[in-house]
């Protein structure tokens, strides 16, 4: 697949790199010359100098052979008019779009009264948001992603030395939490990923992503010990931006006391007409001595989502020191997930790996309905639908030969619910099924399985 990118910024670059894995064919249009000639030692791609409003650059760019078109740059006003040039020059691509204004929302019927085709907008601040209000309440849960429409829930934790998981082999989950109520889908143990086989236990240290129905959720959560806040009383929320913001406005509907905090007067101003019920404080939220003197002992969660991520992780970790149970920074960099763990801090926010989710599923549409990142661009968790053509029909898990790297996780099933797999559980038509596949194996679990599991849509 040809696949055109406006902009080679770093988000850009990070999705470029894991496309051109998977064997597409990609051109991405920068106009800074001296970022040109990095992208060109570090990307097996055609890198063209030039201008993404510039028609004339784009057809110097061969946009017209596009399969996909992805405005990705730092202004929403320039991927709008990339996105315009594209709907002219190249009317039978497919068009992603990522936007920043809290506006995002009005859009899309926006685009489609103007007639300019856009299939998907991306906009990874709201994500950011609800997943952070998923985790929020309980201290012991890194992360919860959701699958088919909500109907099944794939959460991560560290296993402590006193957890029930310590020294169980990974298949033997439903020993504690019930028989076919969960599955570990994946294990990150120090530099190792481990998608277990019957032989690996698991060990305090490990950090495992479970699948579970939503339905079972709490119960399985209550089974392995973590308790959820029956009521969050109070949290500090240092950066207000768009993320903070939205954040904020969806606590002080559930009536948590808030705190938030930020450096730019005239933006504390609008925080404040926009968040009647929070405290806005200008100064900066990371400083040791302003978060002793606003009391941060005792609340119950501390977010630190400004742009500077370093600041963003030491603030947490000092909260975390002052006692804080449950802390999130965002962090831009990947390999900031990683050391954040290792310092104690489970649970991160990423504006690009949200973005890059949201641009495979676009890739991939038609075969595709969801895409998770987990880990260090490590392992995908990906959901599709089983077509009726397929020859897996009515195989057992254990008769089909899933590529190395890869373990079926759920299958959600109508009429019947979710599944959680086992080597006995056969494939029928229409099932949703979702797939954990190491990053290498990607292109592997295509060309091999979904290619015959390939939606209508």
């Amino acid at each position: 697949m040809r696949i055109f990118f406006a902009g080679g910024g770093r988000c850009n670059e990070y999705i470029s790199k894991r496309l051109i894995r998977e064997g597409h064919d990609l051109v991405i249009l920068e106009q800074n010359e001296e970022r040109c000639h990095y992208l060109l030692d570090v990307l097996d791609a055609r890198i063209v100098n030039g201008n993404c409003t510039s028609i004339d650059d784009w057809r110097r760019a061969g946009l017209e052979q596009a399969d996909r078109f992805i405005a990705c740059t730092n202004s929403d006003e320039i991927n709008i008019v990339a996105c315009l040039i594209a709907n002219n020059l190249a009317p039978q691509a497919k068009k992603a779009i990522r936007l920043r204004t809290p506006e995002f929302d009005q859009w899309q019927p926006t685009f489609e009264k103007l007639g300019l085709q856009i299939d998907r907008v991306v906009h990874p601040e709201s994500d950011m948001a609800a997943r952070i209000l998923r985790v929020i309440s309980m201290p012991g849960i890194a992360d919860i992603r959701n699958f088919a429409d909500g109907l099944v829930s794939l959460f991560s934790m560290n296993i402590e030395p006193s957890s029930p998981l310590a020294g169980i082999k990974a298949l033997d989950i439903g020993q504690v939490v019930g028989p076919g109520n969960a599955l570990v889908g994946i294990v990150f143990r120090a530099n190792d990923v481990i998608i277990p086989t019957e032989s690996d236990r698991l060990q305090a240290g490990d950090h495992v992503y479970i699948m579970t129905s939503d339905e079972q959720l709490a119960q399985t959560l209550q089974r392995l010990g973590i308790h959820y806040r029956s009521q969050l009383r109070q949290v500090f929320i240092v950066g207000g931006g768009e993320v903070g913001l939205e954040l904020a406005r969806s606590l002080e509907q559930e009536k948590v006391s808030i705190k938030l905090f930020d450096e730019d007067p005239k933006r504390c101003e609008y925080l404040a007409s926009e968040l009647p019920h929070t405290v806005v404080i200008n100064t900066d939220g990371t400083n040791q001595d302003t978060l002793i003197e606003e009391n941060i002992q005792g609340i119950d969660a501390f977010i630190s989502l400004t742009g500077q991520e370093d600041a963003n992780l030491i603030a947490c970790l000092l909260a975390r020191r002052m006692g804080v149970d449950k802390v999130v920074p965002l962090v831009d960099r990947i390999n900031y997930q990683q050391l954040a763990q290792r310092l104690g801090i489970n649970t991160t926010v990423n504006p690009r790996i949200k973005a890059a989710d949201a641009i495979f599923e676009f890739v991939r549409k038609g075969r595709v309905l969801s895409v998770r990142t987990l880990g260090e661009e490590t392992v995908e968790a990906i959901e599709f639908v089983v077509a009726g053509t397929s020859p897996y029909i009515n195989c057992t898990l254990d008769e089909i030969d899933l590529p190395d790297g890869s373990l079926l996780g759920a299958i959600v099933r109508q009429d019947v619910g979710v599944l959680i797999a086992d080597a006995a559980t056969c494939l029928q038509s229409g099932d949703r099924v979702v797939v954990f596949v190491r990053e290498n194996a990607v292109q592997k679990l295509e060309s091999k399985f979904l290619a015959s599991l390939t939606p209508s849509g």
